[in-house]
């Protein structure tokens, strides 16, 4: 009997993932991932028509899960300050656990792949971005806390932040973890949140 669609469609994006993180700096054919899958590259692309649709489907996950967890912070936390925290350990939780969503989100995984794919991983950083503004310009607003430093600014650095610690997982080989120290450095980004 076979699989339903959407269960081969989540098996290809599952397997896709999965060799991103054991093959790193390998390059991801359709043949390989057909092997991995246990199907021919002729039933990939009925269920894709090509490989960057493939990746376009683990961005939209991708953009889902991070944007979607930021949004239910922003609905459960009102403290502006701990929706940053929150926000950032969700960032680095989720590249933790899943190595190979860390190299789609850092690109690594997107080079030589289509320039749109790029284009959509700047976008959904910029959308987290424009999260962590908004979040520091309520708590300017409804908190009374200011900054010596625009919010703009400061929403950028928390950013490069999480992009840094993601990068060097990745760069890694998996092997620096996202959360680690995080504590400790948190208490230092927290600090200059207050100045």
């Amino acid at each position: 009997m076979s699989q339903p669609k959407t269960n081969r469609r989540e098996a290809i994006l599952q397997s896709l993932t999965t060799m991103l993180e054991n093959s790193p700096g390998k390059p991801i054919t359709t043949a390989r991932l057909a092997a991995e899958v246990g199907v021919s590259e002729a039933a990939l692309y009925r269920h894709f028509p090509s490989k960057a649709r493939m990746f376009e489907a683990l961005l939209d996950y991708l953009e889902d899960i991070l944007l979607g967890g930021i949004n239910r912070i922003l609905e459960h936390e009102k403290d502006s300050t701990e929706r940053v925290r929150l926000s950032v350990r969700l960032l680095l939780d989720f590249a933790t656990r899943s190595p190979g969503m860390a190299r789609i989100y850092t690109g690594d995984a997107l080079s030589g792949e289509h320039e749109r794919l790029r284009h959509r991983v700047a976008a959904i950083a910029d959308k987290i971005e424009a999260q962590f503004k908004q979040m520091l310009r309520e708590r300017r607003i409804r908190d009374g806390l200011t900054s010596s430093m625009e919010e703009g600014i400061l929403a950028n650095w928390v950013l490069a932040f999480v992009e840094g610690k993601i990068v060097q997982f990745v760069r890694s080989g998996f092997t620096r973890k996202p959360i680690d120290h995080f504590d400790q450095q948190w208490s230092l980004i927290e600090q200059q949140l207050k100045n």
